[in-house]
């Protein structure tokens, strides 16, 4: 499983015209399953996020959770981030898992995130969705459970 994480000061993700999710300081997270994925990668990458100290500490340094700050999550499908770019113009995506997979291992990544005690907002599998931030900092992170 691949997420994108973002710090943002806020965050939104709007389908047909309607935000159907939004949140204030905390992650905006995108999320790709990957061919071969399990429940067991998003929750491990779940655990780390939910712990991921990359917030500021009084002493202006990253030193918080976001669950330390009391912060949100605004978590987003994304199966771009299976990428390929190793070959021509175009990419590739034959590494990010089926949908319907996708779609399982998506909202259990979202429901583990509840587990953790951290308010989730999330987009629309499959949705043609736009997404809004202001990315503080910038901070931005890749993580991979195979890392």
């Amino acid at each position: 499983m691949r997420c994108l994480i973002q710090r943002v000061s806020e965050a939104s993700v709007t389908v047909d015209g309607a935000i159907i999710g939004q949140i204030g300081q905390g992650l905006l997270i995108l999320v790709c399953a990957m061919d071969g994925d399990d429940a067991a990668a998003g929750q491990k990458l779940a655990t780390k996020i939910s712990k991921l100290r990359i917030f500021r500490d009084d002493d202006g340094r990253m030193n918080k959770s976001v669950s330390d700050i009391g912060g949100s999550c605004l978590i987003v499908s994304q199966f771009t981030l299976a990428a390929d770019t190793s070959r021509g113009n175009r990419p590739g995506f034959s590494g990010a898992a089926a949908p319907d997979v996708g779609r399982v291992l998506y909202d259990k990544f979202c429901d583990q995130m509840r587990v953790l005690d951290l308010p989730v907002e999330t987009g629309e599998f499959g949705a043609d969705m736009k997404v809004a931030l202001i990315n503080d900092g910038p901070v931005t992170i890749w993580m991979d459970s195979d890392a």
